[in-house]
């Protein structure tokens, strides 16, 4: 279940840096890069924990530190 769960956040973030990759996105440049430089990490600590040389600690706490800026965005809104 873990190793599928994994997977699919992987995915999700590499569906996200495709999007910020692309020259059409709207978001500011700077926002782009860093989403982009989170899925590049996203994918290499993955692959760490995949491995069992890491906990997936790390993984949750950006995907609940993303919701959380989301959801105060959804707010503001």
């Amino acid at each position: 279940a873990l190793a599928m769960a994994l997977q699919d956040n992987r995915s999700l973030w590499s569906v996200l840096a495709a999007d910020v990759a692309d020259d059409s996105n709207a978001l500011p440049l700077k926002l782009r890069r860093q989403i982009y430089s989170l899925a590049t990490f996203v994918a290499k600590y993955t692959s760490r924990v995949l491995q069992g040389a890491a906990a997936a600690d790390a993984l949750i706490d950006i995907n609940t530190a993303i919701m959380r800026g989301l959801r105060r965005e959804g707010a503001e809104g």
